[in-house]
């Protein structure tokens, strides 16, 4: 059965897939709003607001939240990206409809009481704490925010510790007026789903709602350079990165296969050479990012101190010999990775909620599932290594590395490599 769509009066898309034979309903709001929507003085506002849904409206407190959903068997939470939020829940098929009034509720009636408020605020103090002593986290953080600096896709989503400090109520209010308007969100459910039913309670639920004028928004340029963060630990962890595409670009499944081909698995150039050929890291893996006008191709891998400099000239001559020499066997592999991921996440009512909510809000439409599979297949060992060359060859990057790191070699010899 394929995606049915539906937009509302004021709006709102509701969009469903039906999957008769499961007993279970896996329903969400998302909306088209994260960490990128911030002004530099709200970056971690977005991230606090999605925890804030939780803690009470006027009709329920966040104890009553909690005990209604689960008295019915089901589960609910809620995601910040950097440019989406998403409010979900997964519930037999017979209670979709307590779940949908719960989300709606806690999207258009947050309470904002003062005591949950302080007391969120110190849970989200304590979980940026948390990725700051997270090596393999904050490694990542630091790459973003070189690759591009004074721009919110450079920013952590769970926001800097003295901004979250300060924030108010008022400030959360704020943004949830400004972008969390009606043509923004997307209702989107899979399993066992009615989608007139499903339609004809978004008309209920979110009739209030109103669309916005459309916000300008900057694409951020990648800026090459360095970020450290020496710490006293075992490994030093170290992560390189290029600039990638947007997934509106036409090479975007390119991307992703040279991307796996890469580092995607036990059987990439990356693993094979650095972790299998000569043991110098546990952990090795290449990632392709994707925002609206921009993106980010990047590897990560932590080893021992002294053998840093090691690992970093090994990882660069196998990122470089991807502009070389693509054999289509390994070409193949990564298709092959890439179609089984894509088609096993869709086994789940919440995973294929999640996928066609996030499709829609990204392209304006659900690509259906043998259209992804015919572009993976289309992609050639020509193009991943014509794509390989344009990206790694001579172009300077962004490394960060966390921990100890006497043994990193400056970043001009890092970038020499790629020259």
């Amino acid at each position: 059965m394929s995606v049915e769509i539906t937009r509302l009066a004021n709006g709102v898309h509701v969009l469903s897939h039906g999957m008769p034979h499961l007993e279970t309903t896996a329903l969400g709001v998302w909306v088209r709003a994260g960490s990128r929507d911030e002004t530099a003085a709200e970056n971690g506002v977005a991230h606090f607001l999605e925890h804030m849904a939780f803690k009470g409206t006027s009709r329920r407190s966040a104890r009553d939240i909690a005990e209604e959903i689960e008295a019915a068997g089901g589960d609910i939470n809620a995601a910040t990206a950097t440019e989406t939020t998403a409010y979900h829940a997964r519930v037999l098929k017979s209670d979709w409809r307590l779940a949908f009034d719960i989300l709606a509720d806690i999207l258009i009636d947050p309470a904002f009481d003062a005591e949950e408020l302080e007391r969120e605020r110190d849970v989200i103090l304590q979980e940026i704490a948390a990725a700051n002593d997270t090596p393999d986290d904050l490694v990542f953080e630091l790459l973003q925010a070189q690759a591009f600096p004074d721009h919110p896709v450079g920013r952590p989503i769970l926001g800097a510790a003295d901004l979250v400090a300060g924030h108010s109520a008022q400030t959360l209010r704020a943004y949830r007026d400004g972008h969390y308007s009606a043509e923004r969100l997307v209702v989107s459910a899979a399993g066992a789903i009615d989608h007139g039913a499903l339609v004809r309670e978004a008309e209920r639920l979110l009739a209030d709602l109103r669309p916005a004028a459309a916000r300008a928004s900057t694409a951020p340029s990648f800026t090459p350079g360095q970020a450290l963060a020496e710490r006293p630990l075992d490994q030093a962890h170290v992560a390189l990165a290029f600039p990638g595409v947007s997934y509106h670009d036409e090479e975007l499944y390119t991307l992703q296969v040279l991307s796996c081909a890469l580092g995607g698995g036990m059987s990439s150039r990356l693993f094979q050479e650095a972790r299998e050929e000569r043991g110098l890291c546990y952990s090795i893996f290449a990632h392709a990012a994707a925002f609206a006008d921009c993106g980010l191709v990047s590897v990560y891998a932590a080893t021992a101190p002294d053998k840093t400099g090691e690992l970093i000239a090994v990882t660069a001559d196998v990122i470089a010999s991807m502009a070389d020499r693509v054999e289509e066997a390994e070409v193949a592999r990564a298709r092959a990775q890439i179609k089984a991921s894509l088609v096993m996440s869709l086994e789940s009512a919440a995973g294929r909620a999640d996928q066609i909510a996030r499709q829609f809000l990204a392209l304006g439409r659900v690509p259906d599932v043998p259209e992804l599979i015919a572009r993976v297949d289309e992609v050639t060992a020509n193009d991943v290594r014509d794509l390989a060359g344009r990206l790694f060859r001579g172009q300077k990057l962004v490394v960060s590395a966390v921990g100890a790191l006497a043994g990193l070699p400056p970043y001009e010899r890092i970038a020499a490599r790629f020259s």
